[in-house]
């Protein structure tokens, strides 16, 4: 296990120190997410907690809970009581970029179903400002994708669509992937906004006010970002 491994495996574990027996969590996708999944599954098999259920983010997350034995559902109409999942960047406001694995429609269902939110990662994903590491994911229809990528372009952003093997990406939806590259310091809301409304658009990867806490591992620990407080409806 190498240095930073080692730093989202204690972030991993941290995590999994919000979770209480009966509740029903959401998994989240990617190499950080994966630690979430397999120590869950061996605090079910000892007995540390019991009648804890999943929803899976993706297809590769439900295989990793079935091997962990831990119990999946489909999501409810109730949603879930809290969301453990990585993510590409955060801010100190704990704006979020997530999506670079491709599972980005599910893991927005889920986390914006969840009653609570917490990202996990190493020190490296925390950034003064989204996109200066990471393009934004855009998840689109395969029809007409070409038009859908022109309008991204419209919206200030470089789009690319994102290939495998020279081929389309295709996500477990069955849908593709753009990948848009946006200026330093770009209004994030005001983008997510406008990229929402473009038609053959599904979902993007802007997380944006939906995380209670991030839990970054570094070299000196665990480094815990908290929502800021809301006053007259803008963070304080």
């Amino acid at each position: 296990m190498d240095e930073a491994d080692r730093w989202k495996t204690a972030a991993a574990r941290a995590a999994l120190e919000h979770v209480r027996s009966g509740m029903l969590v959401g998994l989240g996708t990617g190499s950080t997410a994966s630690h979430v999944v397999r120590d869950l599954g061996r605090r079910l098999a000892a007995g540390e907690l019991r009648d804890v259920r999943g929803v899976a983010t993706s297809v590769a997350t439900e295989r990793l809970a079935r091997e962990a034995k831990i119990p999946l559902v489909e999501l409810p109409a109730s949603g879930v009581d809290l969301t453990i999942d990585g993510m590409d960047e955060v801010t100190p406001t704990l704006d979020a970029i997530k999506g670079l694995g491709g599972a980005l429609t599910r893991e927005k269902v889920v986390a914006a179903s969840s009653a609570r939110l917490v990202l996990i990662g190493d020190v490296r994903k925390r950034v003064p400002w989204l996109g200066e590491t990471a393009p934004v994911p855009v998840e689109v229809l395969a029809f007409g994708w070409r038009r859908t990528v022109e309008r991204l372009r419209e919206l200030g952003a470089e789009p690319a669509l994102r290939l495998r093997g020279g081929e389309p990406f295709v996500t477990d939806t069955g849908q593709w992937v753009v990948d848009c590259h946006v200026h330093p310091h770009f209004d994030a809301a005001a983008f997510a906004a406008a990229v929402d409304a473009v038609p053959g658009v599904i979902a993007h990867g802007l997380f944006l006010g939906m995380a209670e806490r991030a839990l970054l591992g570094g070299p000196d620990g665990i480094e815990e970002l908290l929502r800021p407080p809301v006053i007259d409806g803008a963070p304080a």
